[in-house]
């Protein structure tokens, strides 16, 4: 996954780590093993940068459910490779946002709409389970991290960026899990959080990219609810957030929009 490091301090890092390559090549010429390292490195850097372009252009819907990845044309696209291509593709199938077919072609994987019903039962009892427990067993050091998530979540939703909107709304609910302090809810819930992520897509598309700002205030609420330990509050602001986001797509999906044509 991503550094948490700031990029400027990734930045010095990365050239810290070249100097030390560069004044261990002694005067003969010959590669030490520090030396050995740097293409594995730079192979590394390659396979994060084409999954995180891959990622989300997948969540955006750039690449439509079904489309085929053609790896020759990635590895001109970025001008590497078909192995970084390759390793990319695998952690994106890990997410469930590939699929290699028994050809061994690779598709962008289909939104499993026949089963959207029971993935909404199980996403909103995680998202009342996880909150009720935050308020219930929180520790003062689990608050920084919601509250970091929910201030990046709302200067996303004011800045009208869908795919922040997305990734800062799952940190938010993941920190809220995590303060459950129930590593299976936890596990569960991020696991359907990440599954979501084109469903949550569509959501945000819905209000076109302008998300109500009562939504935004929900977050707020929850943090309250969880700092004041109060469980029924917390469960029930959660139900409400949980039941407006699968009414908001429920009606999305079951919009009819057949034009009326004279014959």
């Amino acid at each position: 996954m991503a550094s948490d490091a700031p990029p400027h301090d990734r930045a010095k890092a990365r050239g810290r780590g070249a100097g030390k390559a560069a004044t261990s090549r002694p005067a003969s010429g010959k590669h030490t093993k520090a030396d050995s390292t740097m293409p594995d490195r730079r192979r590394g850097e390659g396979v994060k940068f084409v999954y995180d372009m891959l990622r989300d252009e997948i969540i955006d819907l750039a690449l439509p459910p079904g489309k085929a990845i053609d790896e020759i044309q990635l590895a001109e696209r970025f001008a590497m490779s078909r192995t970084p291509i390759r390793e990319a593709l695998v952690r994106l199938a890990a997410e469930g946002l590939v699929t290699t077919l028994p050809n061994r072609s690779t598709i962008v994987s289909n939104i499993d709409f026949l089963n959207l019903n029971p993935f909404f039962d199980a996403i909103t009892l995680m998202y009342r389970v996880t909150t009720r427990l935050a308020a219930e067993f929180h520790r003062p050091a689990d608050l920084p991290a919601m509250q970091a998530a929910q201030a990046e979540f709302a200067v996303a939703v004011r800045a009208q960026d869908a795919l922040a909107m997305i990734a800062t709304n799952r940190d938010f609910h993941a920190a809220i899990a995590a303060a459950a302090h129930n590593p299976y809810y936890e596990g569960l819930f991020c696991r359907l959080l990440d599954e979501g992520r084109r469903i949550l897509r569509l959501y945000y598309q819905s209000f076109d990219d302008r998300l109500p700002e009562q939504y935004v205030a929900e977050h707020d609420e929850m943090i309250a609810a969880i700092i004041a330990r109060d469980i029924d509050r917390a469960d029930r602001i959660a139900r409400a957030h949980a039941d407006q986001i699968v009414s908001q797509i429920r009606a999305l999906v079951h919009t009819d929009r057949r034009r009326e044509i004279a014959l």
